[in-house]
């Protein structure tokens, strides 16, 4: 009955047959979790959906499913040095050749729809990244279906897309030129759109129900300069189901989650995204990892969301695969450290935390790990504390948030209503605590390490190891 429902909505998504369209802008899936299974094969997701589900995710998050470049032979390191056994690069998915479903790096057609099959069974929904901005650096290793069907190479790209982009604060460079090698599409080209928009609904057609748009904001709003080779900046409102191309329409578009990957900078219009979809809230990462990584409520203000967009709005993150993979930025910060900043964003009431999974045996002198994409990740994802506060958040639906610092920023406590409590030590050494709560006066236990906590007169009294945290419910 799910396979032949999902077939009719695409037959009329074919057809044009007029869909229901976004009314109201993109918000976050309020009092969920994503987990951003990073480079793990599909074959690899669906074997631990199941363990995904139990910890409490309610959104898995693939690496790009899309024909990609060929690199180093079709080898699957995650980032080969010269001299390794084993070559590749994982940003290889990420050089797309067409917009067809499978590449070498992380399953097929088939593996896609077991993977989505698999998510169903278990009541998780599935997210694809997806990049239609750019092609392979190699432009020249896109493949004959995707030229012909825009009628020709030149025609794949913006008359600025082989120009270098020297300034990313001008919209105009921004939107229309080449990012990092990368030539940009013209994802304004009509017949473009029709051919990327038959990928996507093939997607949600074999189960896909979300999206996150890699480089969002490198493709331009209505508001934007429009690319001499293009008449109007619509891709937006195709990309979202506000509007069809010849004909096809995005399937289901109400059903769907779709962000997009908008850092944070001057002269980028956030708040002209936020009308069509949610956004990464890059800068409020930074900040957290300020204040996790010098131990101290006050080293930067994590109350305000650090965007123009409103916290409902927002997808969040302690990390991201870029602050990991690209300079480093987050992957010098221990375990232990993520977790509490884990704890801190899924435990709050606003936004939409993703939990980035880090390479298995990977270690802070070792980014890689074992090396290898399709494998899984870390066990940090179904880490107790991490379980215990992805329930906390399902728990704590509708009451509000109070976030207190306490022994002089050392430690952080998110207080939901008067119904649960989560407390976490950012520092590196034990704290005593005495915590203002509404509690009956009784002896209550945290929901990972079963510590005995006392409440008396309205206040909550305990000890809290280094880098730990207590989730406690009423």
């Amino acid at each position: 009955m799910y396979k032949n429902y999902l077939s009719i909505i695409l037959l009329a998504g074919m057809m044009g047959t007029p869909l229901l369209s976004l009314a109201t802008p993109q918000k976050a899936l309020k009092d969920k979790t994503i987990l951003h299974a990073w480079s793990w094969s599909f074959d690899t997701i669906a074997d631990n959906m199941k363990q995904i589900a139990d910890a409490g995710y309610d959104y898995v998050q693939t690496s790009p499913a899309n024909t990609c470049y060929v690199g180093e032979d079709g080898g699957k390191a995650l980032f080969s040095m010269p001299g390794d056994s084993i070559t590749g690069k994982w940003y290889y998915y990420y050089q797309p050749t067409d917009w067809k479903i499978g590449n070498y790096l992380l399953g097929d057609r088939r593996a896609f729809k077991a993977m989505c099959d698999s998510a169903y069974k278990y009541d998780v929904k599935v997210i694809v990244d997806v990049l239609p901005n750019h092609t392979a650096v190699d432009h020249t290793a896109v493949l004959p279906d995707l030229d012909n069907a825009v009628g020709g190479h030149a025609n794949l790209f913006h008359a600025n897309g082989f120009k270098d982009i020297t300034d990313y604060n001008d919209r105009e460079q921004c939107t229309t030129g080449k990012m990092g090698g990368l030539p940009d599409v013209n994802t304004e080209n009509p017949d473009f759109q029709y051919y990327y928009m038959q990928y996507v609904n093939d997607l949600i057609n074999l189960g896909a129900r979300g999206f996150r748009y890699d480089t969002a904001k490198h493709i331009g709003l209505p508001s934007d300069p429009v690319d001499p080779k293009a008449t109007r900046n619509n891709f937006w409102d195709v990309a979202t189901g506000r509007e069809a191309v010849k004909g096809l329409s995005l399937l289901m578009p109400d059903s769907l989650f779709i962000y997009g990957e908008v850092l944070q900078d001057r002269n980028v219009k956030e708040s002209e995204y936020a009308e069509y979809m949610g956004m990464t809230a890059s800068a409020y990462g930074h900040e957290l990892r300020k204040v996790l990584n010098e131990a101290d409520f006050n080293a930067s203000d994590i109350l305000d969301w650090h965007h123009p967009a409103s916290a409902d709005q927002l997808v969040t993150w302690v990390e991201s695969h870029d602050t990991y993979c690209n300079e480093h930025e987050s992957a010098g910060m221990e375990d232990a450290k993520i977790r509490m900043g884990w704890v801190i964003l899924a435990a709050r009431d606003g936004g939409t935390p993703l939990f980035f999974s880090r390479p298995a045996g990977s270690s802070r002198a070792n980014y890689w790990g074992n090396n290898l994409v399709g494998a899984r990740g870390n066990d940090e994802f179904f880490h107790p504390e991490v379980v215990a506060t992805n329930y906390f958040r399902k728990s704590m639906g509708g009451q509000p948030e109070t976030i207190l610092s306490l022994n002089d920023g050392k430690v952080i406590v998110i207080k939901r209503g008067s119904k649960g409590l989560a407390i976490v030590n950012i520092s590196d050494k034990k704290q005593k605590l005495s915590i203002p709560v509404e509690f009956a006066d009784g002896i209550y236990y945290d929901k990972v390490f079963s510590q005995k906590n006392v409440v008396k007169n309205g206040r909550l009294t305990t000890s809290i190891p280094p880098l730990t945290s207590y989730i406690i419910t009423e």
